[in-house]
């Protein structure tokens, strides 16, 4: 069963100019399932302004019930599922293989990079993984050659593997601010969503500000600096602090 979406991504589209295929795994946010995701949703407001409805997420319910679904899946039958993230990802990797077309060129191989949390925020570092036998103390050792990267709204995630990238994802909330502040002293990178692109400075919370629509392929920037976005899909409308503007 394959768990990603490859290429259906206006961002991670675009780094396949820069010699990148991506796979994103997305599982419905927060308790949308039934089971909590995103331990952090409540306190920094940015349930409803998710990505999960932008794009095709929403359009079609047939992507709301497979997003559910799939996060079932996650908690009640975890070995089963973390092998079909395991086919998923040597699936990624052999199709990354194959020339494909970028630009009216043909690039011979990409490089491979996963996103686990497209719509969640799990703490995939604390996930173990048995392949063939053999258990992991999770994805990232069990693939120690590929790229995994992801945002994330906890500042205190600790023993990151190296193949694993964190962007620290902002909120303005009060109540989330002490995040923000833990965030900045670890000299984090901080994603933060803009509403408007007119909206997007030289600098912000006392940061300097680089463009991150032009890709999705964030292991390449520096820390310490803020990773502008503009706002999609509901978050367009949001007026809770987490969009800024």
């Amino acid at each position: 069963m394959q768990l990603f979406s490859i290429s259906t991504n206006a961002k991670t589209v675009k780094g396949e100019r820069l010699g990148y295929l991506t796979g994103v795994l997305y599982l419905a946010p927060a308790k949308l399932s039934g089971y909590q995701v995103c331990a952090m949703a409540a306190t920094a407001q940015c349930e409803k302004a998710c990505l999960n409805l932008a794009g095709l997420g929403g359009v079609y319910t047939s992507i709301q019930k497979s997003r559910i679904a799939k996060t079932r899946r996650f908690f009640e039958y975890r070995d089963n599922f973390m092998l079909d993230v395991v086919k998923s990802i040597r699936a990624l990797i052999k199709l990354a293989r194959k020339p494909r077309r970028v630009k009216g060129r043909f690039a011979k191989r990409f490089q491979v990079l996963v996103r686990l949390n497209g719509t969640s925020d799990i703490r995939w570092e604390l996930i173990p993984v048995t392949i063939d036998g053999i258990e992991y103390r999770n994805l990232m050792e069990a693939f120690p050659e590929i790229q995994f990267y992801d945002y994330t709204k906890l500042a205190n995630r600790k023993d990151i593997p190296d193949n694993y990238d964190l962007t620290f994802s902002y909120s303005g909330v009060k109540a989330y601010l002490p995040q923000v502040a833990k965030a900045q002293k670890a000299l984090m990178r901080i994603a933060v969503v803009f509403r408007h692109v007119e909206d997007i400075p030289k600098s912000f919370i006392g940061m300097k500000c680089i463009g991150g629509d032009n890709s999705d392929v964030r292991h390449i920037e520096r820390q310490n600096v803020v990773v502008a976005l503009y706002a999609k899909g509901p978050a367009k409308h949001d007026r809770t602090g987490f969009v800024v503007g």
